[in-house]
């Protein structure tokens, strides 16, 4: 013990003795069970060795041993470094503290823990004066709730914040996010995730692509307001001839310019503006849409009474209204609801020329395994059907009435029942020939630059 205090009031008088060394700066101390003091190059050097003991103010650090450079109030620290103020503990096999600067440096390997997150890297500093710490290399950090992974990492101890760069990943429970650049704030779980912006969902098997993502983990509200695009890969069962059924990957993609997410009970996510989607034969353009993941129910809608009406073509129809709304079942469309102002255009193949059209307030569609069963239409509705017989084109009907349901079979037209006041007119095959566009119903339009599979893959590897 008389042999330590001896040691110390010797450093003391090292550090006095220094003409370089400036009152302002707070000098650091060094202890341990043996010293030998050296000058080189006119330097005054010291080398502590065994239970070596380094103080200044709050911050207290031990190795087996430190080479002190007394006039630069520096420190070179060697074998079991352990960096302590208050609640933070620094290790690491070796490493530097600058005391003009409050600082510790290692590239040997280094570990933080505050008692809130342990921070891990090839090499890393910290400043004792702004609690800051600096990492780069096989940087990774650790709370609670999560795990973050980067190239580089800043980390603020007293904000509770972490400004991360260079393939980061950030893991929690429900989520993996990966980004070039990301800022994560521990506190209030909140993540600002910039460039290459990569969000996947482990429950529902959903990713999210875009350039710029907000997450507010305590509300459940995820944003992404630059590029997004969604895509979910579902397991669908198509019916076979024989009535087995097979397991087909069926692919959907979402994008718009904005897109949000609650993460409530409800499982609301919302695509915002020129948003385009694509499943299997299913396509829409619309401003708005709104998908609840929990109950299969997907809404498109207009914005305001000058938006355009969203657009949705399922096999070959073509669907429009003020609004859509889609139920699925086992990832398969089982019901569609067109609300006011609904028209439906329904295509022939090897007549191109000739569309089923019916123009009404709303429309009711029922599904059975992705086919079109039956079509229900409801408020002065007007229709024009073209007949058949067998594969020989046979004239056309126009009707209308206030009520029509229309029975399919292989998503064609088998019977048309209209209900109250139906008026129906047969046009012969004569008089049809040649003068299909002249069959049209008013506000009639074809909307022909549907999403397409090709662009979605596009602009998937776009922002890969």
């Amino acid at each position: 013990m008389i042999f330590r205090k001896f040691v110390f009031l010797l450093s003391f008088l090292f550090i006095l003795a220094s003409q370089s060394f400036t009152q302002q700066n707070e000098p650091i101390y060094v202890i341990g069970d043996s010293l030998v003091g050296k000058s080189i190059n006119g330097e005054s050097i010291r080398e502590v060795y065994g239970n070596v003991y380094l103080t200044q103010g709050r911050v207290v650090i031990t190795c087996d041993k430190a080479i002190q450079f007394i006039s630069r109030n520096q420190a070179e620290l060697i074998g079991n470094v352990i960096a302590t103020k208050d609640t933070l503990t620094i290790r690491t096999p070796r490493g530097f503290y600058f005391g003009n600067i409050k600082k510790t440096k290692s590239t040997s390997g280094v570990t933080l823990d505050d008692q809130k997150v342990v921070l891990t890297a090839d090499s890393g500093e910290y400043y004792f004066n702004e609690d800051r710490a600096f990492f780069e290399t096989n940087v990774k950090l650790r709370d609670k709730s999560s795990t973050l992974t980067s190239n580089k990492l800043t980390y603020y101890q007293q904000q509770n914040r972490a400004l991360a760069t260079g393939s980061v990943k950030i893991v929690d429970a429900e989520n993996i996010i990966t980004s070039d650049t990301l800022e994560h704030f521990r506190a209030t779980e909140i993540t600002f995730a910039f460039s290459n912006v990569h969000i996947r969902n482990k429950k529902n098997n959903t990713e999210i692509f875009g350039e710029h993502l907000e997450d507010y983990r305590q509300t459940g509200y995820t944003v992404i307001d630059v590029n997004p695009l969604l895509l979910q890969v579902d397991t669908t069962y198509t019916l076979n001839d024989d009535k087995t059924k097979s397991a087909v990957l069926d692919t959907l993609f979402i994008s718009s310019r904005v897109m949000e997410a609650y993460r409530d009970s409800s499982q609301r996510f919302f695509a915002i503006d020129s948003v385009k989607i694509l499943k299997k034969d299913f396509s829409s353009k619309n401003d708005y849409t709104v998908y609840f993941r929990n109950d299969d129910i997907i809404i498109t809608k207009k914005v305001n009474e000058t938006a355009a009406q969203p657009v949705i073509w399922n096999e070959g129809a073509q669907l429009t209204g003020d609004s859509i709304t889609i139920y699925l079942d086992e990832n398969n469309i089982k019901q569609l609801d067109v609300d006011s102002k609904s028209f439906m255009i329904s295509g022939k193949e090897d007549f191109i020329e000739r569309f089923d059209q019916t123009s009404c307030e709303n429309i009711k569609i029922y599904f059975n395994d992705s086919k079109i069963s039956r079509a229900e239409f409801y408020g002065n509705v007007y229709s024009i059907y073209y007949t058949f017989d067998g594969d020989e084109a046979n004239g056309l009907t126009k009707s209308n009435a206030e009520r029509m349901i229309v029975l399919f079979e292989d998503n064609k037209v088998v019977e048309v029942k209209l209900y109250k006041n139906p008026v129906s007119e047969y046009y012969p095959e004569p008089q049809v020939k040649g003068n299909e566009r002249t069959y049209l119903l008013p506000k009639f339009i074809l909307i022909e630059d549907k999403p397409l599979k090709e662009k979605m893959y596009n602009l998937l590897n776009e922002l890969r």
